[in-house]
């Protein structure tokens, strides 16, 4: 199991995100998130030029990683635990974010099943809209100890 990391200083002092090094997530990130009072997980990175295309705006690649990452948080109540994998993931381009700007994710479980999670969120740039998006997860059965 990754662990889980309390950042302790800078802009995200408070939130948490996963020791992920040497994966695909560290090296798009880092992604951080916190739960609303709400209960709701609200996810969020800030912009920086690797993020962006060769027309100065997100990449639409590192959206959909946001959002798939986001999917994941979003479920971890009903995940319990478990391991799982994305089984569809559809997203609506809306606009583009820059260089610096904060971009955050929340969204909701729309149904939870025994081994299916269905999730659609929202990601925004202050009161922007950058990208909706809805998903499946797969969860899979913990392994006994």
């Amino acid at each position: 199991m990754v662990a889980k990391v309390t950042v302790t200083e800078g802009e995200f002092a408070g939130w948490q995100m996963y020791d992920l090094h040497g994966t695909f997530d560290q090296v798009v990130g880092p992604f951080y998130f916190k739960p609303d009072p709400d209960g709701r997980m609200r996810c969020a990175f800030r912009a920086e030029p690797k993020h962006m295309n060769a027309g100065d705006r997100m990449h639409g690649g590192c959206l959909m990683t946001f959002a798939d990452i986001s999917l994941f948080q979003t479920a971890y109540q009903e995940m319990e635990g478990a391991s799982g994998v994305t089984v569809s993931l559809d997203s609506t381009f809306i606009d583009g974010a820059y260089v610096g700007e904060l971009v955050e994710a929340t969204g909701e479980v729309v149904r939870a099943g025994k081994s299916l999670i269905f999730v659609r969120g929202q990601i925004n740039a202050g009161e922007r809209i950058l990208m909706t998006f809805s998903g499946v997860i797969r969860k899979f059965e913990k392994r006994g100890g």
